[in-house]
């Protein structure tokens, strides 16, 4: 009896390491490679990404409760910082689809508590457009205030942009 449950584990988590792995080839490659986070206890309050682009930093923490096992939050950096992205989405702005987008950080975050549960942070970015103004009859390019401050006026600012996507993956411990 003992030896059937010791093999009924071992395939059990032979299988769960199977599927993650699977999940994860399933993914583009990323930009930034990197391995699963230190694992994170319940209640303790983590960084799982911060973008500095865009004065902002995602948060997560295990909570422990069935219903609701991890809570992620998006927190600004600083009230002065002054934000050279945007930072929106990844649902709304159809950044799995690509489109311009470019797949650019997977961050994985285990519990401690339930080994098969991970906090899993898609990031995407999509450059803005930063092609130089035209050149003038002296040979430079040049950008002069009240034209530039105008046009974004009209056009709008041009920034890039970053999508985060927020997922809690596995399978949830007893409880």
């Amino acid at each position: 009896m003992r030896a059937s449950r010791a093999a009924f584990r071992a395939a059990f988590a032979t299988a769960v390491v199977a599927l993650s792995a699977s999940a994860s080839a399933a993914d583009p490659k990323p930009e930034i490679l990197r391995d699963a986070g230190k694992p994170q206890a319940v209640g303790a309050v983590h960084t799982l990404r911060a973008i500095p682009e865009a004065c902002a930093r995602i948060e997560g923490v295990f909570t422990g409760q069935a219903a609701d096992p991890y809570k992620f939050a998006v927190v600004r950096t600083s009230a002065n910082c002054q934000a050279r992205a945007r930072l929106v989405d990844a649902g709304k702005a159809g950044a799995a689809d690509g489109r311009g987008w470019i797949f650019h950080d997977l961050v994985r975050v285990p519990s401690a508590a339930c080994a098969s549960q991970q906090a899993v942070v898609r990031i995407w970015r999509k450059p803005a457009d930063a092609t130089p103004p035209a050149l003038d009859a002296q040979g430079r390019s040049r950008i002069y205030l009240k034209e530039a401050k105008a046009r974004l006026k009209a056009e709008g600012a041009d920034l890039p942009l970053y999508a985060a996507s927020m997922a809690l993956e596995g399978e949830g411990c007893g409880g």
